[in-house]
């Protein structure tokens, strides 16, 4: 996956929110303006090329406050954000890599 395409379509405002991803944004308290950050100045650590119906990747970022966030972008048409989460530390190393 190309992370400057989506970065482009992000700065575009050329992608759309899945109907779990803005429930889970709701409940986690993160914002469209810290979703745009994260994905414009992150990096995408995992990618899921078999993913269905559209092949999807995992990118770690910050929030505007400098929080990690984990996003789950699919690749299709449109850039489509499925998930969003504060990765648990306990979980990943320099929320990166798995442990």
């Amino acid at each position: 996956m190309d992370i400057k395409q989506i970065k482009d379509r992000i700065k575009a405002d050329n992608y759309e929110m899945s109907q779990h991803a803005l429930e889970r944004a709701l409940e986690r308290d993160i914002w469209k303006e810290d979703i745009e950050h994260a994905i414009i100045h992150g990096e995408i650590i995992e990618e899921y090329e078999e993913d269905k119906p559209y092949p999807s990747c995992l990118i770690y970022g910050k929030d505007k406050k400098g929080d990690p966030i984990h996003i789950v972008c699919a690749f299709s048409p449109i850039i489509r954000v499925i998930t969003i989460y504060h990765p648990d530390e306990n979980k990943w190393i320099e929320y990166k890599r798995r442990k």
